[in-house]
Parts: C-alpha cells; structure tokens; sequence
C-alpha cells in the first residue's frame, strides 16, 4: 500500500509541475503523536482580518483528518504544515455557510491536483445534497480544462466518497473511535424544519491515547454533556451574547424588527456563553477547554483573558481560548 501511495505522490509531483504549480504547496509536516490544530477560529459569519472561519484539524502521524471547513480552510491547512492530499476525512458538523464555505475548494483542488487517495466526507443528513452541488459547480472546470494536463475527463467524485451520519452513530476510522450527537444548534423561532432530516452534530473521538470533544456549534444540551464525559479536552463553541446581538443590529441597521428579534432569539437559545461553557465543561468532567468559534473573536490578550475568567467561575481546570493555528 505504501508503494502504491508513494508512486501516486510522484505521479501527483510530475503533474503539478506540468501545471505549473509548485510541489512545495503540498508541504507536509508529519508529526508521531496526535495533534489538534485549531485552523480557523471565529464564528461566522463575517470575516475576520485575523482568524479564518471555522476548521480544525486532527493529526495522526501521516494522516490528517478535517473537522468543519469553513473559508480559508485550505490555506490554513497549508499555513500549518500538511498537504491537502492528506486528509483521510473530513467531518462536518453542520451545513451552516460557516461550517462549509471552504468545502468546496477543498474538493476543486484535490481533483485538479490529482489526490493520490480518495477522502471520506462525513457529515449529517444533507452532507450528499451539499457534495452533490459542489459536483455540479466542478463541471464547467471538468467539461473545458482537465484535459490541459492530458487527463481524461474523470468524473468530478473520482477523489470524494460521501457518508451520511445521525444521532447517536459510533463508527471505528482508522483505528479511532467516532461517535456523533445531535445538539441544540438548530432552529429559529417560528420557523419549522424537518428535524430528521437536518441535524447539527457534535463529534467525540476517541484515540488510543486521549479522547476529544468537538462541539461544533451548540446552545446548553444535555446530550453534548454526556457525550463530553471524562473527556480530555472539550473544544468548545463560545459566544458574547451581548456583544453578538449588538453587532448583528450594527452589521444589518436596515433588519425588520421581527427578523432581528427571531436571529437574537436564536443566538441566545442556540449558542453557549463563556459561563454556559464552563458548565457543561464542569458537569462533564472534562480536563481541560479549548475554546473556538470565538464571537466576538478578540485577539487582545487583556479581552481574551477576561473571557477566559468567566468560563473558570464554573470550571476550575484549564481554559485556553484558540488562536488560528494553536496545537493541543
């Protein structure tokens, strides 16, 4: 297999350089132990001058492994080391804009550059309506450019397989264990939507040296709890309720007073407060608290400290909130 792997990065070097694109973009950076790398770290969904959208990235000696992939994910990614031809997966915990922008530059790139392997994307109810689209947005490229490097026209899911997860779901990937939740991140007041169709997932993985809690984005829920129990580290959403309702009325000064009413509604029932972390992180018995999807997403050491106290008056272990590229 490694023969076959390493033949396939040569043949994927050659190509590239017939392209015209630099062999050093594939840059990899292997490490022995496994690492969590908080790639992007502000919650969407405006763009941020100083950190990207959310994505996350667990390493496992060769193997990389995307956990959301919001946009800019492909060039943190890089920004921190490893080749887009690494991932072995990517995991989506939900199919809001921010979670996804950057998912479907991941997959143009990795078919226009020849991955070596197949990636896995999984994600929840909705995840092959998503990749279905991004398919279809590959085509124009396939239809009028794939041949510029003598290929054929291979089809756009040559390097993307796709599995659907739901609640409760435990899967063995690669000697790990995976096990999804459905937390309290979606809905908005008086709007229904089919709750067995879309769900937003929190994930726990399970490695032989230390387990990971990732709760995507999620307002107090009792099942994310549960699911954090005893864990290693609990990488957390976060959010300045005041602070985001306020900048929500400042970025959209125009809103219809009922729209802004149900969007604050939903930021309040639908997200955790610094306090909010620091008891789910207590109840869960967790030992230590990655805080990302940070809103308001201050980089001031003073600010960032001041919300990392409020998170320690319902926890007493450690608290780190992430910067872009921050390893644990």
């Amino acid at each position: 297999m490694k023969v076959i792997r390493t033949s396939a990065i040569i043949a994927t070097v050659c190509a590239m350089s017939f392209a015209g694109i630099s062999p050093s973009s594939m840059a990899q950076n292997p490490s022995s132990a496994n690492e969590f790398i908080t790639l992007g770290t502000i919650a969407g969904p405006y763009p941020h001058p100083e950190r990207s959208q959310p994505a996350n990235l667990l390493v496992r000696g060769e193997d990389t492994y995307l956990i959301d992939a919001g946009d800019g994910a492909a060039g943190r990614l890089v920004k921190a080391g490893y080749s887009m031809h690494s991932l072995r997966a990517i995991f989506i915990s939900h199919l809001h804009f921010d979670h996804i922008g950057g998912l479907p530059a991941l997959v143009g790139l990795r078919y226009q550059t020849t991955a070596p392997e197949p990636v896995t994307i999984y994600g929840p109810p909705g995840t092959r309506q998503l990749v279905d689209a991004i398919f279809a947005f590959m085509q124009p490229f396939i239809d009028t450019g794939s041949a510029t490097s003598g290929r054929t026209r291979d089809p756009a899911d040559r390097d993307t397989e796709v599995v659907e997860i739901r609640e409760g779901e435990v899967r063995q990937i690669d000697g790990m264990t995976v096990t999804a939740v459905d937390n309290t991140h979606l809905g908005f007041s008086g709007i229904d939507y089919d709750r067995d169709r879309y769900q937003s997932l929190s994930f726990r993985f399970d490695l032989p040296d230390r387990s990971i809690v990732y709760t995507g984005d999620t307002g107090p829920s009792e099942a994310v709890e549960k699911l954090a129990r005893d864990a290693d580290i609990l990488v957390s959403e976060m959010m300045d309720m005041d602070w985001a309702v306020a900048n929500l009325l400042h970025e959209n000064p125009t809103m219809p007073q009922p729209v802004f009413e149900r969007v604050a509604s939903h930021l309040r029932a639908h997200h955790l407060t610094p306090v909010q972390v620091g008891e789910m992180a207590s109840r869960a018995n967790v030992s230590k608290v990655v805080i990302t999807h940070f809103s308001p997403g201050y980089t001031d050491p003073e600010l960032v400290s001041g919300y990392e106290r409020q998170v320690r008056t319902a926890f007493d272990g450690e608290v780190v909130i992430a910067n872009d590229l921050d390893r644990f």
